[in-house]
This record gives structure tokens, sequence and C-alpha cells, in this order.
């Protein structure tokens, strides 16, 4: 090649060198100048996340500090699909199909429908909510193995827990999967538990990890307040034990509620309803659904699932019966009508003519003459029809509404009704006389309870109170929620009447079976009577008021379409009243009357006892020849020269002489034997002793006469050598409706 031509082509090349960089300049200006805007925006999108910080939910406590629902940190997973998209169809598809069954996988979805979102062209798709750690270090282990660094996104979050379970669940309610308050007092003060959510604005690497940006913008989260109930975890446990062993043992078709209140504050210590159901898993069914569930067509289950849910303490309306009683006489003796003991002022037959019909009284062969205060004892229909008649329509609905039956009690919890009452305009005689022996008409449970007890408060009406305090944790600032005193209803005088009428109804009238030994009880029976053609069935109740010169405690029963051997609210409500009565009462503290001072029919029989020893750590036949010192029977399976590490019952129990005492060591401990509880209803003491010392248990008694309840219920399996105690009281007749 000559020189001359070297010379062109190093010309040639140098031009197109030279292009080239022209070429390249300009691109870089067009991408710089132009293009630059667009692209620093796609890149910032790209690497920019926006992330919520979730807010803490708040806890609630009972009124002695126990946590009842928390909120515990767990995780959500989210993704981006278009992090899956790669170069080739074929790849984007074989990274869809790969995220899909390790998502599926890992959290048991459909991988089809994980699929789905995997391959959405929405910029975000939630996968699962609420993820334990093990899942998330599961994850966070598949993506690393897989390579998957970017698109699939763990979240902080929260999840509410409940660790008691079924307590207190138609009461605290639950939330839904964000976290929101759905039924209970999680849905009434939702937005005080709530909070409110953060949020974080910044870049990301491509492993999702935050990048120092001087434009990122962060918005703490305020966790929700905390709230105080006045609910005693301990008193809750009582009612709802008492509660669920009578609606079982009286087979309620429809269940029952209790409301156990402070007419002192209004504060309500204990409200429940059964059948319950698990807070934690709230839309399965409970045991009673269960049965049938299977059965049910899927808006069938949906409404079972409502209904389930339902505080029935607030939230339905029931007739009264008897128990309403006490605010017609209240009212009568305020007005001045009657008198409590004036005698010979009300007459009963056995039945009572008005206007077109016969209504007839519980004791179809009469009462014959009454004072108010026998009327109220005997719970004499015809005898109030006639109070109705002497107080009148306008002075009954002055008081109805001065007591807050027209209305909602104002409790800070969702779901509360009212009652429902005939127009005062529509009221005849027929009316008249049904309402003035509480039927025709419904109120909540709480309207009944909340007027008891404002005879219980010196005639003055309380709004009911659930939630004592409010603790915003952000700041530490506390609210205080005090009782609030709506109005006086009656004069102190009236109620001290009152409640002296109500004594006579449980020393010597219907309400004989709510009697508690050292304790004086008020209360009223109540029974009544499904509509014609209603299915309702009966509705039982006992209302008690302890101790009734000086009154601590509130305490409504009622149960709904009891189908067992007896529906009378004196008999079957008012042992159960008694019940809760007894180990609350002292619970609280409240100074019980010596012997001398409790009634005749409320005397336990005298019964020599032991406290039973502990024999754990020796060998059985040294624990066997003590225990037989001490008077007791002994049983085990275990060598003689074994080692005994547990006794049924416990050391320090209270035992009868004969009393029957199952041993185990390591090696039988795990095999105990059991046991199925007779019922004992109606026998005396000796014979409930004698049968089940047959099956190996034990008793303890309280009261004397015949038994009217036990616990546990007849037809519970337990442990042999379990102590059944029993609650004896002589016969009160059948005027306890």
């Amino acid at each position: 090649m000559t020189k001359q031509s070297r010379a062109k082509r190093y010309f040639s090349l140098s031009v197109l060198l030279l292009i080239v960089i022209i070429f390249l300049l300009l691109k870089i200006a067009y991408v710089q100048f132009f293009q630059g805007p667009f692209l620093k925006e796609a890149a910032t999108k790209q690497q920019t996340t926006s992330r919520i910080i979730s807010a803490k939910r708040g806890t609630i406590y009972d009124s002695t500090g126990t946590a009842l629902a928390i909120s515990a940190e767990v995780d959500t997973i989210t993704i981006n699909p278009d992090k899956f998209k790669r170069k080739t169809d074929e790849d984007t598809k074989s990274t869809q199909q790969k995220v899909a069954k390790g998502l599926s996988d890992i959290f048991e979805l459909d991988y089809e429908e994980t699929l789905k979102k995997v391959s959405s062209t929405n910029s975000v798709e939630t996968i699962v909510q609420k993820v334990e750690k093990d899942k998330v270090s599961e994850l966070t282990k598949w993506m690393e193995d897989n390579d998957i660094s970017t698109g699939i996104n763990i979240d902080k979050d929260t999840k509410r827990y409940y660790p008691y379970y079924n307590l207190a669940s138609n009461l605290i309610g639950f939330c839904g999967s964000d976290n929101q308050g759905l039924t209970g007092l999680e849905y009434y003060w939702d937005q005080i538990l709530a909070g409110t959510s953060g949020k974080i604005t910044t870049t990301q690497d491509s492993h999702q990890d935050l990048m120092p940006n001087q434009d990122a913008q962060y918005f703490a989260a305020e966790n929700g307040s905390n709230l105080t109930l006045t609910v005693d975890i301990n008193i809750q446990s009582i009612a709802e034990k008492y509660l669920e062993q009578a609606c079982i043992t009286n087979k309620c078709g429809n269940g029952g509620n209790v409301i156990v209140m402070d007419p002192n504050t209004g504060d309500i210590l204990a409200m429940a309803t059964y059948p319950d159901y698990d807070l934690n898993t709230p839309f399965q069914p409970n045991e009673v659904l269960e049965e049938n569930w299977s059965d049910l067509s899927t808006q069938a289950q949906s409404e079972a699932l409502q209904t389930m849910w339902k505080n029935t303490a607030i939230s339905n309306t029931y007739e009264p019966g008897s128990v309403f009683k006490v605010v017609v006489a209240s009212a009568a003796l305020e007005e001045n009508v009657v008198e409590s003991d004036t005698s010979s002022i009300f007459y009963c037959s056995g039945s009572q003519v008005v206007a077109d019909r016969t209504i007839s009284c519980a004791n179809i062969g009469g009462h014959g003459y009454q004072s108010l205060r026998e009327a109220l004892e005997n719970s004499c229909n015809p005898a109030f029809i006639q109070l109705g008649q002497k107080i009148g329509v306008n002075t009954l609905y002055k008081y109805f509404d001065a007591y807050g039956l027209f209305t909602k009690t104002g409790i800070q919890t969702s779901g509360e009704a009212s009652g429902i009452f005939h127009n005062i305009d529509s009221v005849g005689p027929v009316e008249l006389a049904t309402i003035s022996f509480g039927q025709r008409f419904t109120i909540t449970p709480l309207q009944m309870a909340t007027a008891v007890s404002a005879i219980a408060n010196d005639g003055v009406l309380m709004q009911p109170r659930i939630v004592k305090d409010v603790t915003n944790v952000n700041t530490g600032a506390v609210t205080n929620i005090e009782p609030k005193q709506v109005r006086q209803v009656i004069s102190s005088e009236t109620a001290k009447t009152m409640l002296s009428m109500m004594e006579s109804v449980v020393t010597d009238g219907g309400g004989k079976y709510g009697q508690v030994a050292g304790y004086s009880v008020a209360g009223k029976t109540g029974t009544s009577e499904a509509t014609e053609g209603s299915t309702a069935g009966y509705v039982s109740s006992f209302v008690g008021v302890a101790p009734a010169d000086d009154p601590q405690l509130v305490v409504l029963l009622t149960l709904y379409n009891p189908q067992g051997k007896d529906h009378f609210g004196g008999h079957i409500a008012a042992p159960v009243v008694s019940q809760i009565l007894s180990e609350v009462l002292p619970y609280l503290d409240v100074p019980s009357t010596d012997s001398s001072g409790a009634s005749k029919n409320n005397q336990s029989l005298d019964i020599e006892k032991s406290t039973l020893h502990t024999v754990t750590g020796k060998t059985a036949a040294d624990a066997k020849k003590l225990l037989e010192d001490q008077g007791f029977k002994c049983s085990y399976d275990c060598e003689s020269t074994a080692i005994i590490t547990e006794q049924i019952p416990k050391a320090g129990t209270q035992l009868v002489e004969g009393a029957i005492v199952q041993l185990y060591s390591d090696e039988t401990k795990n095999n105990k034997k059991k046991t199925e509880v007779p019922d004992l209803k109606g026998m005396s003491y000796s014979s409930s002793k004698n049968l089940l010392s047959s099956k190996k248990l034990n008793i303890n008694v309280v009261g004397s006469g015949q038994v009217i309840s036990q616990d546990p219920i007849a037809g519970t399996e337990v442990n042999e050598g379990t102590v059944i105690t029993v609650t004896l009281q002589n016969d009160v007749g059948s005027s306890s409706h």
C-alpha cells in the first residue's frame, strides 16, 4: 500500500471516528437535556419505596391489670409483579411460576390464585397478612436459595391476640384482618384503640435495603391507646362458669346471659353470654353451631355467626316477667298508692278477670288476701294487675321513663338495643294488666339490671360503665371515665322499703333458692311465657342484690327457652345467682354475718372436715398409712415402694371423713382414672355422699336440705378423687315463678 493510500485510509477513519464521537455527544446531549427529566423520574419511581408503618393497636385490660386483648408484631407479605419481568416472555413466565409455587407452598395458598397475583398488572398485590416469624424466616431462606432479591416485600404489621380465648368474647369483640374492630368493645372504641399509621418514603437498592436520601419523608405512627375495663377477670370467670352450667343443665335452647353490676357506680364487673366463641378464631362455629354447620346454607352460616357474636345482655330484648314487679311496686310506693305491709289490700282467687279475658295466677288455688309485701313474695299476678289499675298507665310510664326503660342505657359498647313498649295511647285494660306483671313488652337484660341497681343505690339511677380509663401510650396521659349519675328515680326511703320487701322474697317467698350462707340477699324471681303462637319458650330469670342492707352487687341471670325438668326462675335461675354471689362476695372481701345472723334456711350442715396433707415425695405405702391415719381412704395402682408425685384432691383441700384420695407415681400419672359426675339434684346430703363415694368422688356441701345445684354439673367427666360441691336448700314449694 502506498503512502498516499495509507494517508487516505487514516483520514477516512478519523472522519468516521469524529462522526461517531459527534453522534455520541449528540446522543448524550439528547439524553441529558431532552430525556433526562423523564429517565430521572423513571429511575426514582423504580428505586423509591413508600411503606406504611402500622400503628400498634392498644391493649384492653381488665380492672386488675390483666391483658384481655393484645397486639403482637407480625409481617405482611406483598409483591410488585412488574419486578418479575425478564428479557423474554419465556423467562418471565418461568420466573412468575417459580415465585407463585414458592409463595403458595410456604403459606399454604392456592397456586392458581397466587399465580394470578404474581402475573398481575397491578403495582402491588397482597399475598398474605399477619404472618408469624417462622414463616417469614422460611420465605427469606427461599428467596436466598432461588436468587430472588426484588419484588417480594416483607412489611412489619401487628396481629390481635386474645390470651383468654372465649372469656368475655361477646363483650370484647374482635378485629378483622386489617386490625379494624368489627364487634363489641373492639368496634365501639376502634378509633381510640387503632391509633394512626405512619409512612416512610425513600429509596431502596436491589436488595430492598433502604438507602440514605435527603428527600426521604418519615411520618411516625401513633400507637393506639389502652383501655382499662371495669370488668374483673376473676368475677367474669365465675359468672361464665355458672352460666354455662345452668344453660347445659336446663337445656336452654337459646342460651342465656348474666350481668354482675356494682349498683353504687354502675360498673359492670362481669357480663357473659352463653354460648360464646373463641375470639382468636371468630369465623369458626362454636360447639353449639358445629353440630349442624354443614347442613346450613352459606347465608344461614353467615347469619348464625352474626348471632354467635351477639352480646345478648345488651342487644336482645326479652319479656322480663315477674322480676319487673319490683319496678311497678316501687312506683306504687313512691306515689303513695299503697304501703308495703297494709294487710288485705289485694285479693287473689287464682285468676283475675280483665275486660274480655281471664288471667290466671301461677297458684291456681289463689293466695287470698295479701299485703304488697306478700304479693311480691308470692309473685302474684292478680295482685299486681290490681296494683297496676290503682297506679294507672300514665304514672307507670312516667316511672318507666325515669328508670331509663324507653332509651338505651348509654353503655359504651356496640350493639345496644332498647325496650319496646306499647304506645301509651294504645294501652287498654288488658295491656295495663300484662305490663303490671312484666309481660307483652320487651327490654334488654342490661336495662333490667340497671333499674334494679337504682333501687339498690338509694333510688339513684347510674349509667352503666364498662371502661374505667383510657391511656395514651404515646404521651402517658390517662383519661378517667368517671361514674355518671343519671337521675334520682325514687326516694331513698322507697328504695329501702323495696329492698326490705325483696329480702322477704328470698327469706320467705319464691326466691329462697337465692339465699347465700352468711349474707342477706334481696331478690326477685321471673318466669315469662312466650306470646301465643311463638316458639321462643319460657324466659327464666332471677335478680339478686347483696348484701340486702348494704348493696354491693346486683346479679341478673336470664335463661332462654329452658327445656329441662323445670322452667321456673325461682327454681333454676335463683340457685345459680346464689352460687355466683357465694364466690364473688368473699372475693370482694364483703363482710359476712356470723351464723347467728344467717337465715336458718341458709346455714350449712355441721359436718366435720379435715385438711388433706401433702403425701407427694413419699412411697405409696407410707402415703397410704398417713392418709388412713387422717380418716381418709386411699387408692393407687403403682408399686407400694413407688414415689408418689401427684395426689387428687390436692393438699390443703377440706375433706369429710372417709373421703377418697387417688395417688399417682411418675409411671401412672398419665393414666388417671376417669368417672362421670352423677345427677344429684333433689337428693339429701347423705344420699349424694353415698352416690359420689360409689364413683370414687368426694363431696363438699353448702347449705342444708336437698341438692339444688352442683359443680361440676351432671355428665361431666372428671378424675376419680375430684371434689363435687353441692348446694343444698330446704324445699321452697312451687310459688317461685
